[in-house]
């Protein structure tokens, strides 16, 4: 499949999962959960979706939650975007933007030293 059509499936997940789970969801994790990135086989077989979240859990505990809902979510993502085969749903705690904040913060000391 042309990996220009797997970016605009990919694209269309992210908004797809983020409706999912802002308007049809009832638990509260999953309402702060923000969708930072999917991956999708070129099959179609599977998805590698990631996110980060608001709550202050442990990243483990956040994935487990995550990957138990998401045959709900893979449900209603599939009433919402008209594919040939809906991926399964595979939630990974996304560290990047937590490490861009701790690169950020040594930058700024290293700044400040030298002032």
């Amino acid at each position: 499949m042309s990996s220009i059509k797997i970016k605009r499936i990919n694209a269309s997940l992210i908004k797809a999962i983020s409706e999912v789970l802002m308007n049809k969801s009832r638990d509260e994790f999953l309402k702060s959960v923000t969708i930072t990135d999917v991956d999708t086989a070129n099959d179609l077989s599977y998805a590698k979706v990631y996110f980060t979240s608001l709550q202050n859990l442990n990243h483990d505990i956040q994935e487990k939650e995550m990957n138990e809902a998401s045959s709900f979510i893979r449900y209603e993502v599939s009433q919402i975007i008209d594919l040939r085969q809906m991926p399964k749903l595979k939630f990974i705690y996304d560290e990047s933007i937590s490490y861009g904040t701790k690169i950020e913060k040594k930058l700024q000391e290293i700044n400040e030293r030298k002032s």
